[in-house]
């Protein structure tokens, strides 16, 4: 059994440790690491973890890890991976790999032959968007001529109680300089390079309404395919008229068939008609069991990370160049 140590214990981990849980027997999550004592406790007594450690270091020092998940705040995730990988220790690492690019391209060439590297971006996994590239692969668009993918929330906007619902759920957003792209549409740019191949950036804009956090909480971005076809990339956390959680809407029109995404339903639209319905909350979580399974399967066979630091650093460049174009 592969002996994994978790280092965070914040409000996504809970999805981790359900995803390690189903990788039972293959693999379970022996200790677990923050400096808050509370919380760590919290989620060894949820999730039976034998041992919590207050640190990174003290965990990796244990000696009989085999593999490392790192779940923290992006600005620590540089020094895990480097612990862990100083110990020749196998890790899948949340995305960002570090707060922006460079630091990142460092950390990934740093630690190349001497570790295994995995970044844990979800959002590809999800079923819906698997489907989704398989009818891509198998023609069912087409040729593809343009897209448009849209994640509008009112996370930012006060509620009944005053409570802003996305502050709530995620209360680090609150301090981060770059918020929406790097935090939440740095997924869709990824999917979007998962379904259509290599982007380039060609404009942005991005801004914030919200007076509670200090990053930006909306984003309009241009892009383009290799082969000419325009995307658009729409976001924004403080949108009126639209619920708190995150939704995801997508459409690619080709010159077959036009595939959308929305409400849990993918549709082909053309000269072929296809329709599949998703659970969205089952799908949610799947998505975390799909990447873990993935990581384990790539460490026992020996094979090739789907998301591994070259790939990952293709999504990473289309964040910077957007803040880059945006002047920040």
């Amino acid at each position: 059994m592969m002996k994994v140590g978790l280092i965070g214990a914040g409000w996504v981990t809970q999805h981790h440790l359900r995803a390690w849980r189903s990788q039972h027997p293959r693999a379970k999550v022996v200790a677990i690491a923050d400096p808050s004592a509370d919380r760590a406790s919290d989620r060894a007594r949820e999730f039976d973890i034998p041992v919590v450690f207050p640190s990174a270091a003290r965990l990796v020092e244990r000696g009989d890890i085999d593999a490392i998940d790192v779940a923290s705040p992006r600005e620590f995730h540089a020094e895990a991976v480097r612990l862990a990988a100083d110990r020749g220790i196998p890790v899948l690492c949340q995305k960002p790999l570090a707060p922006n690019f460079a630091e990142a391209e460092r950390l990934a060439d740093e630690v190349a032959g001497r570790t295994r590297l995995m970044v844990h971006e979800n959002w590809r996994f999800r079923r819906y968007y698997r489907e989704a590239r398989a009818w891509l692969d198998g023609g069912v668009a087409g040729q593809v001529v343009q897209a448009r993918m849209t994640l509008l929330s009112s996370g930012l906007i006060p509620d009944a109680a005053g409570k802003l619902p996305g502050l709530e759920r995620q209360p680090f957003m609150r301090g981060l300089d770059r918020m929406l792209v790097m935090e939440v549409l740095i997924h869709h740019l990824d999917t979007l390079r998962f379904l259509l191949g290599p982007l380039t950036v060609e404009a942005s804009r991005i801004g914030r309404t919200c007076p509670q956090i200090r990053g930006e909480d909306h984003a309009l971005v241009t892009l383009a395919t290799r082969t000419g076809a325009a995307v658009i990339l729409h976001g924004n956390m403080a949108a009126h008229g639209h619920p708190p959680a995150f939704r995801d809407r997508l459409e690619i029109l080709g010159d077959r068939a036009t595939i959308a995404f929305e409400e849990g339903r993918l549709t082909a639209t053309g000269a072929e008609t296809r329709e599949v319905t998703f659970d969205l909350a089952e799908t949610y979580q799947a998505s975390y069991d799909a990447v873990v399974g993935h990581f384990v399967d790539a460490l026992r066979f020996d094979a090739p990370f789907e998301t591994a630091p070259a790939d990952n650093l293709e999504t990473l460049k289309l964040v910077e160049r957007i803040y880059q174009l945006d002047g920040r």
